[in-house]
């Protein structure tokens, strides 16, 4: 049936425009008669010009719509590559004021020990053929970096330089396994090893008898001669656990490092220790205990 509907539009299409070009050979020729028809056809074929009309319109309004499409598109990529520059900015200005605060506080501990330093800037971290925990500076021989040179940040002990070029030097963190440093509790005269283990705690192995460890003991480096490889007074870490452990004839304790290794962006090799050993110095200070006295408010007598 819908076939038999459209055979006849079709013919009805073509008999309209049989109709035109013959009215327009009449018009040509100069036959009155054309005038007097030509507007029974222009009104026969008014709903066929509508129904053109109706048909190819929305083509029009597609055509525009995908013109004004892509320059909507243009607009949000320019837009969302505009965002993405501020928030790198962002990021680019929290980074570098993060850095700053760490050359600042790591000159300020090195100015309070009297170290001679030259500072750096954490290029790479990762592992070396020998060692497994490393960091790569950007500072060098030709800045006066040498091996076995102490390494610190603004919490305290990083590691120590164990190769050298030019313009860069690997260090070998604390926290690697074969690490190894002198140490003394501050406070006492007690003293230790403490080890890397590979992650974020270390051993401490007391070698003094008499001594006791207890948890929050502050450690310090007990150096070496000639500061080399550790100049004496750097804070290493704190106690925060004592290992029990009756038979044995010193005492053990898990450690955690004065530096966060995590999250250091600037450091300090120190080129020339200090000439006196600043001892505990370096500790952070605890922060004063507020005692806040509250007065009580005297209840009102009930009125007669």
């Amino acid at each position: 049936m819908a076939k038999s509907g459209g055979n006849r539009s079709r013919l009805l299409l073509v008999l309209l425009l049989v109709s035109s070009l013959f009215l327009i050979t009449l018009d040509l020729r100069g036959v009155n008669l054309a005038g007097a028809i030509r507007g029974s056809v222009a009104s026969a074929l008014s709903p066929v010009e509508k129904l053109f009309s109706n048909l190819f319109s929305p083509i029009g309004n597609l055509v525009g719509d995908i013109r004004n499409l892509g320059q909507a598109n243009e607009k949000i990529e320019k837009l969302t590559k505009e965002l993405d520059q501020l928030k790198s900015k962002e990021i680019m200005d929290e980074d570098t004021v993060g850095q700053l605060s760490q050359l600042r506080n790591v000159l300020d501990l090195a100015g309070r020990a009297d170290y001679k330093i030259v500072a750096a800037r954490v290029i790479n971290r990762g592992s070396s053929a020998t060692f497994k925990e490393t960091i790569t500076i950007d500072v060098g021989s030709s800045s006066g970096i040498s091996k076995n040179m102490t390494v610190i940040s603004d919490g305290g002990l990083v590691g120590v330089v164990k190769s050298v070029s030019s313009s860069t030097s690997i260090v070998m963190l604390m926290s690697d396994p074969t690490f190894k440093i002198g140490v003394r509790i501050a406070g006492t005269q007690s003293i230790g090893v403490l080890s890397g283990k590979g992650g974020n705690t270390y051993l401490l192995q007391l070698l003094d008898a008499t001594g006791e460890i207890k948890v929050g003991d502050k450690l310090v480096a007990r150096g070496s001669e000639g500061g080399r490889p550790f100049v004496p007074g750097v804070p290493v870490g704190t106690v925060i656990e004592v290992q029990s452990n009756t038979s044995a004839i010193t005492q053990n304790a898990d450690v955690k490092a004065s530096a966060n290794l995590n999250q250091i962006g600037i450091v300090a090799v120190v080129v020339s220790p200090p000439k006196g050993d600043p001892r505990d110095s370096l500790i952070p200070k605890p922060n004063p205990t507020v005692t806040v006295y509250v007065t009580p408010t005297p209840t009102p007598s009930p009125t007669k």
